[in-house]
């Protein structure tokens, strides 16, 4: 059987209506078995199998033809009077498998028992067939086996069931589920298609990044992996398991982390890398040592989960290349594993894949750097009604996503769809999901991407769908914000998930902000957004924003203190993935995108940027130098900040995009971390971000459990105990008592006129410089191994002695008490 032909983003309601009637695999209309004239000269119908030959001969004009497979026997016969006759004789079928009543949990395809045990939710379904394909059947557009499933043995509730019994070494398997076909009511039931299924924990199809299927479609037949490691009968096969070496989790309190926003495939696909598996989780393998002296003990890794990078794909004339989905937000299955992050691709049914992620993860744990995966549960790769038919919309459209009661799809994640995540089934399969990825994956936490649309109610929202219980309450619309959001609940108190790290980017494309106020249970962490804006509008010398970065500088209490939480409940960061890079923040003061073809319509107009005097990279010398004092304070503001620093990949040598802030679609050097840059022209300033980690680990007042008061932190000026916040003040101090350091002096100008500070006099103490951004590398931080430090240290004693100390225009300063007996031994 020939598989359907793919669909594309664009196809329309009229295709699927038109199309749902056709055959399994093929555009061509479904022929059932039936008898045909010869005279007429028809060719042989199909049944499921490429067209056969036309029926000839000299005596056809009585001869009849039975359709049936290809593997039936043809037989010729003559008949009384000379004429003859062919016939097709169908053989006895020998039974690959047997089908048992099955289970209705566990949901996925389960192996036990020397057999696998398939369940699958689609509560609307008329009938649902289990689809068994080879992987060479796969590779050849055929079923292998179709099982259909009895209403009455294998279904309980709304769960289709099965125990199968048979080989199922290299196979794979779907699902076409058949029910009415009615877009304004919801339903996309479409029995043409073969589904995949929400919890396969493998997705076979495409084997190698960028390249187009076998017949030149960027969405070819997926297909859900049968593990057979799972398979009692397999379990000697030992190549298929995946020895952990006794690995547990680290569970690093949060306020100790330093988080480092990374991309799989940008990570080690560009040459320079030079590993031996450029672009895949073994290539992070490889460069794991280089977050280790960075400083980072936590990675968050944008989208794993399967996704398909073509699903734009299309030529960029900008660029002379194509656009793919690079960033990978687009969510096609969300148990199993990126395969064409891997190596080994698709072999061994996905399983090898598999146990590449486990093997990333094994090692930076061995590293003492924890796993964070960023999730996204707010939408999927379906899009909107004029989207494909993959999985969810043909399992349960009107489950999966919020849908208007005429059947529109709400739109809250910008991307043409929204998961229904407060529905009852769909919050079971996202928690059952993240529980895999713990449990099996061994990953320590999750940033969930739009957070704010976990919170919304669902579609069909009532009492009782949700809680159970009858209630005299108003029924809420669909979409509108909740307090206690069901699914927030049962992540927050779920005995595993409660005590992996929980990160929310809290808000969505709809316009809900909920930085500060996501509902959170006292465990969830979020993305501050207000950080971010508020430290670059600082930093970069705009008015009224003083006490504004004194927030942000003792984990913005005023978010997050009312609420019962703590400053490490703030992940602050000045850059990510979407947005400028912390070089082009200092370079540009627009979005320059036009390299995505879209006329520089895309990307965030507002950006808070400065660049320093002139546009773009080749500027003049003095716009160069104040550039780097800039990326330094920057990346020191984060680093003396109260909460979780997050450092986005590349940054830490100076990474530039061209100015480009919505990289989505590029696989190319834009969003490739350049190792040779690293060691060349961002060589000062990643010694720079390493001392500063190190600093920050050192210093027991810059990771604290709560938020600092007067006995610990206090503010000044120009002049000691004496802080300016008015409108029109650029200047911020603080001194910070440590237990490791004794006390520590802060200090950013961020005017574009230098200031002498008088220092808080400490009797029998001195204060001795340690980082001034304002200094040419490698005298921007005073390290112990910097050769001459002392020689460098003695320049500024003719102002510490008299407990002062100039400060340039747009710099920070760190300077540290030391005892006048340690000075002058």
């Amino acid at each position: 059987m020939e598989f359907a032909k793919s669909l594309s983003c664009t196809a329309n309601l009229s295709f699927y209506k038109e199309e749902r009637w056709k055959n399994p695999f093929t555009s061509r209309p479904n022929c059932h078995p039936l008898v045909v004239d010869r005279k007429q000269g028809l060719t042989w119908k199909r049944r499921g199998r490429p067209l056969m030959p036309r029926a000839t001969g000299e005596n056809s004009e009585n001869a009849q033809v039975l359709v049936t497979t290809t593997s039936d026997r043809v037989q010729t016969e003559t008949e009384a009077g000379g004429d003859s006759r062919t016939i097709v004789i169908e053989r006895p079928k020998l039974k690959a498998f047997e089908v048992l009543a099955g289970t209705p949990f566990p949901f996925g395809a389960t192996g036990r028992d020397g057999g696998v045990n398939f369940a699958i939710i689609s509560g609307s379904a008329t009938s649902v067939t289990l689809c068994l394909i080879s992987v060479s059947d796969l590779k050849e557009n055929r079923i292998t086996e179709q099982i259909t499933l009895d209403p009455v043995v294998n279904k309980t509730g709304d769960v289709w069931h099965a125990f199968v019994l048979g080989n199922f070494k290299d196979m794979l398997y779907g699902y076409q589920v058949d029910g009415k076909f009615c877009p304004e009511e919801g339903h996309f039931f479409d029995s043409s298609r073969i589904l995949l299924d929400p919890y396969a924990k493998a997705v076979v199809s495409r084997g190698e990044y960028g390249v187009l299927g076998s017949d030149g479609s960027c969405w070819p037949q997926m297909a859900g992996s049968v593990l057979s490691s799972e398979v009692e009968q397999f379990k000697p096969d030992i190549s298929l398991q995946f020895d952990w070496e006794g690995d547990l989790p680290l569970r690093r309190p949060q306020k100790d982390l330093v988080i480092y926003e990374m991309h799989i495939r940008g990570f080690t696909r560009h040459e320079s890398s030079k590993t031996e598996f450029p672009g895949t989780y073994l290539g992070v393998v490889e460069k794991l040592d280089h977050l280790q002296e960075l400083g980072v003990n936590c990675i968050e890794l944008m989208p794993c989960h399967e996704f398909n990078e073509l699903e734009y794909f299309g030529y960029n004339p900008v660029l002379g290349d194509h656009k793919v989905n690079f960033w990978g937000y687009s969510t096609v299955n969300f148990f199993s594993p990126m395969m064409r992050y891997s190596a080994s691709g698709i072999k061994n049914g996905g399983h090898d894949a598999i146990n590449e992620f486990k093997f990333l993860v094994r090692e930076a744990h061995k590293r003492g750097i924890e796993v964070l995966m960023d999730v996204v549960f707010n939408h999927t790769a379906e899009g909107n009604e004029n989207g494909p038919i993959l999985s969810f919309r043909g399992v349960g459209n009107s489950v999966y996503y919020m849908l208007a009661p005429k059947g529109e799809f709400y739109n809250y994640s910008g991307c043409g769809n929204t998961f229904n995540c407060n529905h009852p089934v769909v919050r079971q399969f996202i928690v059952d999901c993240l529980r895999y990825w713990v449990l099996e994956m061994h990953v320590d936490g999750f940033r969930f991407d739009l957070a704010s649309i976990l919170t919304r109610a669902s579609s069909l929202w009532d009492p009782v769908n949700v809680y159970g219980i009858s209630s005299d309450v108003d029924y809420v619309t669909t979409g509108t914000p909740l307090r206690n959001p069901p699914i927030i609940d049962m992540i927050s108190n779920d005995p595993i998930l409660c005590g992996v790290k929980l990160v929310a980017e809290a808000w969505d494309a709809g316009g809900l902000y909920q930085v500060g106020q996501f509902p959170h249970w006292g465990i969830w962490s979020e993305w501050n957004g207000q950080f971010r804006d508020v430290v670059r509008q600082f930093i970069k010398g705009t008015d009224g924003f003083s006490g504004a970065f004194a927030q942000c500088i003792c984990g913005s209490p005023n978010l997050y203190q009312k609420g019962g939480r703590k400053p490490w409940n703030s992940v602050n960061f000045v850059c990510a993935h979407d947005g400028f890079t912390l070089a082009d923040l200092v370079s540009y003061n627009n979005k320059h995108n036009l390299a995505n073809g879209e006329n520089n319509k895309d990307g965030e107009d507002h950006n808070n940027s400065w660049n320093c005097g002139q546009e773009g990279e080749f500027v003049g010398l003095h716009v160069k130098r104040l550039r780097k004092r800039q990326i330094r304070n920057f990346f020191l503001s984060l680093m003396v900040s109260q909460g979780v620093p997050m450092i986005y990949m590349g940054d830490e040598y100076g990474h530039t995009k061209g100015g480009n802030n919505n990289t989505y679609c590029h696989d190319n050097y834009v969003n490739y971390f350049r190792w040779d840059k690293k060691k060349t022209s961002g060589a000062d300033f990643f010694r720079f971000c390493c001392l500063m980690t190190k600093f920050r680990r050192e210093c027991e007042s810059l990771g604290l459990d709560d938020f600092p008061t007067a006995e610990r932190l206090q503010w000044h000026g120009h002049v000691p105990g004496n802080p300016d916040w008015s409108e029109s003040s650029r200047f911020v101090a603080f001194s910070l008592i440590d237990k490791e350091k004794k006390e520590i002096y802060i200090a950013f100008n961020a005017s574009h006129l230098p200031v002498t500070v008088l220092l808080p006099d400490r009797p029998g103490h001195r204060w001795e410089p340690l980082v001034d951004t304002s200094k040419p590398a490698p005298y921007d931080f005073l390290s112990e191994d910097l050769p001459d430090r002392e020689v460098a240290i003695q320049q500024y004693s003719h102002f510490l002695d008299n407990n002062i100390y100039p400060m340039l225009s747009y710099s920070s300063i760190i300077l540290l008490l030391v005892s006048d007996a340690a000075t002058n031994g």
